[in-house]
């Protein structure tokens, strides 16, 4: 009798489980679907991001190939193609470059809205505070003083790349403003910060003894030929740049 008891027992025992497994398997099912949907969704995104990135790096090259080839108005076009794509670092590159030709057209307004948008699209610290600077550098012969200030104190924060150009500018805005106290002040820092370039400090040094020799505006000529930002990066087809994921068969970015 003990052993019927326990064979009923264990029939009803498998019913339940067979109920159970009934009831959860739509649920599996649902998850192991979405888990494919999404592991397919990524997959598709991933590909399309680098199929962009490389589309954009390859247009980026050509424009500038054209640009040194003298052909400014290919150059422009390729650029501007390159300014609508969605990866990021090409965008920012291509609207940089956008609005160095501005400058060269004499067209510091709109250079300063290039460099903003090229700011705002970069996908990192470094390209972002490069955009910033010549921003400001675009201003400096033109806007007011306070206007340039607002743009170059937050680049002088410690751990931002272009800490010592920012303060080489404004310290030149200072000048053209009569405020040659505040340059020399700033011209101090400079010679005294132990992570800047050594021709930053020797500048630092030079421009403090001519203020303190009464010729200020020497100092100005100086500074302002001094004080500037290398030229972006030159990313070739394949290349990486910062904030991007790497094509196949990259090869190193070579600055300019």
């Amino acid at each position: 009798m003990a052993d019927l008891f326990e064979e009923v027992e264990e029939q009803l025992r498998s019913d339940r489980y067979r109920t159970l497994a009934r009831k959860a398997l739509p649920w599996v099912l649902a998850v192991l679907a979405a888990a494919l949907i999404a592991a397919l969704a990524y997959w598709g995104w991933d590909k399309y991001r680098q199929q962009t990135v490389d589309k954009a790096s390859e247009q980026y090259a050509a424009a500038l190939d054209a640009f040194n080839k003298g052909d400014a108005a290919q150059a422009k076009q390729l650029w501007g193609e390159v300014s609508k794509s969605s990866a990021r670092g090409y965008k920012s590159l291509a609207l940089m470059q956008l609005g160095g030709l501005q400058l060269t057209a004499n067209k510091p307004t709109e250079a300063v809205t290039l460099f903003d948008q090229a700011a705002k699209a970069a996908p990192n610290a470094v390209m972002g505070d490069a955009a910033r600077l010549k921003s400001a550098f675009a201003i400096l012969d033109t806007a007011p003083y306070k206007d340039v200030e607002a743009r170059l104190t937050p680049l002088m924060e410690d751990g931002h790349p272009y800490r010592v150009q920012a303060r080489e500018a404004l310290a030149f805005t200072k000048i053209m403003a009569g405020n040659t106290a505040g340059a020399r002040g700033d011209f101090v820092v400079i010679s005294g910060t132990l992570d800047a370039p050594e021709g930053a400090r020797a500048r630092a040094k030079a421009a403090i003894d001519l203020i303190d020799s009464g010729s200020a505006k020497a100092v100005a000529a100086t500074v302002r030929s001094a004080a500037t930002l290398p030229p972006p990066l030159i990313v070739q087809p394949g290349a990486t740049i910062p904030g991007l994921p790497a094509p196949p068969q990259q090869e190193a970015p070579a600055s300019q």
